[in-house]
């Protein structure tokens, strides 16, 4: 049975409770979020053949340094990135290194940035070069998944209406939803209460209040669901090596729906494509 508290009153750690925060609380996570947003934009510009995922840290922890946020994911759990990179069938947690990425590769790029403790966590996929038309759709319908569970993420709803709202689509496109990762509570705390499933029943799960915030972030195959962690015990990857894409929001509940803190301020959440 999951219980509510008032985000003022919990201890700064997951209770297992799911924290109810205030509107001003929404103009920190909005700031945080806006911040993550501006880094992610920049980023478009950047990525092209040749490029590594290196490269792409080192600009995220120098943005991150340059506005006085911290990239939460560094030295989070022993994980020593600013940022998390996922290449072609990586599906989550690619670790950036020194290879440079060449011309038909997707890549998602994860970031988290705390700003004044509150944490704006959004990641996107971008196109390296000219990408094959399966590569493109694969991006389209993952972007179309997740606005899709955003759409669902309202007072009244349950955790299970956003998963099924995700599944349903991803399923009639004939791709797959990967159900080894979810979303996650979000606010001063990087990870909470609630798991956020990207597949699910209507009306099962947790009764979505206004208050709570957390991210939304379907992981989606061309093939099939399954995934296996690698050796460094973070790089998942598709185990039939089929490609997959994500997309990443961090929203809160608000009484009439859903308020969306990681929106691209220059409209390049889903970046242009040229394909081949």
């Amino acid at each position: 049975m999951v219980t509510y508290i008032d985000a003022a009153e919990a201890p700064l750690r997951n209770t297992g409770q799911v924290r109810l925060y205030s509107r001003d609380d929404y103009a920190g996570m909005m700031k945080a979020g806006q911040l993550t947003a501006t880094c992610l934009d920049q980023l478009a510009d950047l990525v092209k053949p040749g490029l590594t995922t290196a490269e792409i840290d080192d600009f995220v922890f120098g943005f991150a340094m340059a506005h006085g946020a911290v990239p939460a994911t560094l030295n989070y759990r022993g994980y020593t990135k600013s940022s998390c990179t996922s290449i072609n069938h990586v599906v989550c947690h690619g670790i950036p290194n020194d290879k440079p990425m060449r011309e038909g590769d997707i890549v998602n790029i994860d970031v988290t940035l705390i700003v004044d403790g509150w944490h704006g966590d959004s990641s996107r996929m971008y196109p390296v070069g000219s990408i094959k038309r399966a590569a493109e759709r694969l991006i389209e319908v993952t972007y179309e998944a997740l606005m899709r569970g955003v759409e669902a993420a309202k007072p009244g709803n349950t955790t299970g209406d956003i998963g099924a709202a995700i599944q349903t689509f991803v399923e009639a496109e004939r791709c797959s939803v990967v159900r080894d990762f979810c979303g996650h509570g979000l606010g001063l705390l990087f990870h909470d209460t609630p798991n956020i499933l990207h597949y699910g029943r209507p009306g099962e799960g947790v009764e979505l209040k206004p208050g709570m915030i957390f991210t939304i972030e379907p992981m989606v195959n061309l093939g099939r669901p399954h995934v296996k962690v690698l050796s460094d015990g973070w790089t998942a990857v598709t185990r039939d090596r089929s490609l997959s894409a994500q997309f990443e929001h961090s929203i809160g509940i608000t009484p009439e729906g859903c308020e969306i803190f990681t929106t691209s301020p220059g409209g390049l959440h889903m970046p242009g494509f040229s394909t081949t």
